[in-house]
This record gives structure tokens, C-alpha cells and sequence, in this order.
């Protein structure tokens, strides 16, 4: 499940960054330290299913748009009736459905009841001693995410990196997801099955006739 998970402080986003990777979670943090590469790294991965969960402020996820995105968790609540309506807006969007759900202590009573009372909703609260775990496994996500040094300026297209995974590589469509060419990178999905090989075989190949230097991140 590709989860959005929002905390109100920089600090907040660490702390439950922490537990979630202690936990085998593959999870990522998008909050305000980050630089624009790093920024852009942490969204490739969560676009293309490399990444589980994005623990996030709101300044940091302000104008995020992620298709298919199938949970929004309010790990902490919002004092803004309207901030909640931006953070939960990101799911079950055009027909598709989604999950919306926070996590709250009697302390947070009253800002629940604001966005309530905004919303024109009734909540519906559950205990968390409620909830089940399916599996004791580690949440991976089902993609990996590679970087090829060489981008636009290069003249690569998403097409010429396909043709060379599922041409002398050898993969198949379905284990190559998004590709996403910037200027002076490409990010390419692939299976986390195959991220190993992959890596082998497209640095020991060509793409646009070069060879190209690749990494998993």
C-alpha cells in the first residue's frame, strides 16, 4: 500500500522515520532540510512504488500530486480544519479509493472535533489495541529504484532506456516501471528482484550507444 504519512514538525518527520526503518519498513522523509536533489529523489521513488511510506510536513508536500496514492495517515492531528481537508484530498481522488486515517489521543478531542464540525462528519474512532497485523514481514515496496548518470543533455529518452532492459538485457515489460528523465539523470523502476542484475547489465552495456555509469538508490 503506497501511504502518505504527515507529521506537523521537521522533528516529528525523523522520530517516525526512525521507528518505521527499525521496523523494516522502506519508508522516506520529505520535510524542509532537504535540498532540491534530495527532494526530487525522495518523490522519484515514491511516484514509481520504490517507496512504502513518505512521512511528510505539510509545508514539504504542498503542491505533492501522486497518482493511485492509497492512504493518507494523520499521524499527528492538524489544529487546521483546513490543512486536514489538503491532507486527505491526496487520496481515493478521480473514482479510485482510498483510506484517510489519524492517529489521535484524548488530548487531540478537540481539534478532531473542528475538522468535524468543518467537514459535516461524524468521526468514527477505534481503538488502536484493535488493529491486527497481517504479517511479521518487512514492508518492502514492489519496485527499486535505479540512477543513470546521463539525462536530457545527454539526449536519453525514457524509450531508450527501456529498449536496452528489455532488449540485450533481457528483462521483460513488466519488471521495468516509470521512467522519469531530468537533465542531468534518469530514474528507472525496476523489479526489486532484478535491482542487482539490472545494475550488472545496463553498466556493462549501452545506452544511445555510451556507456553509462548506474547505482541503486
Amino acid at each position: 500500500v503506497s501511504t502518505l504519512a504527515f507529521c506537523n514538525t521537521r522533528q516529528q518527520c525523523r522520530d517516525l522515520l526512525e521507528v518505521l526503518q527499525s521496523h523494516g519498513i522502506h519508508a522516506l522523509a520529505l520535510h524542509g532540510e532537504l535540498d532540491q536533489r534530495e527532494r526530487d529523489q525522495v518523490l522519484v521513488q515514491f511516484a514509481n512504488r520504490s517507496c512504502s511510506v513518505l512521512v511528510a510536513t505539510d509545508v514539504a508536500a504542498r503542491g505533492l500530486d501522486i497518482a493511485g496514492l492509497e492512504a493518507v495517515i494523520n499521524v499527528d492531528v492538524t489544529p487546521d480544519p483546513e490543512i486536514h481537508v489538503h491532507r486527505i484530498g491526496r487520496t481515493g481522488r478521480a473514482d479510485e479509493n482510498g483510506w484517510a486515517l489519524s492517529l489521535a489521543s484524548r488530548a487531540d478531542q478537540r481539534r478532531i472535533a473542528a475538522i468535524a464540525e468543518a467537514q459535516k462528519f461524524e468521526p468514527e474512532w477505534h481503538r488502536l489495541d484493535e488493529l491486527e497485523t497481517t504479517s511479521e514481514a518487512p514492508l518492502l515496496p514492489p519496485m527499486a529504484t535505479l540512477q543513470i548518470l546521463g539525462g536530457r543533455k545527454d539526449k536519453i529518452r525514457p524509450g531508450d532506456v527501456l529498449g536496452a532492459l528489455t532488449g540485450e538485457a533481457g528483462f521483460t515489460r513488466e519488471q521495468v516501471g516509470k521512467i522519469q528523465v531530468t537533465d542531468a539523470y534518469t530514474y528507472v523502476a525496476v523489479a526489486r528482484d532484478i535491482v542487482s542484475v539490472a545494475v550488472r547489465k545496463l553498466a556493462d552495456g549501452k545506452i544511445k550507444g555510451k556507456k553509462v555509469k548506474v547505482r541503486s538508490i
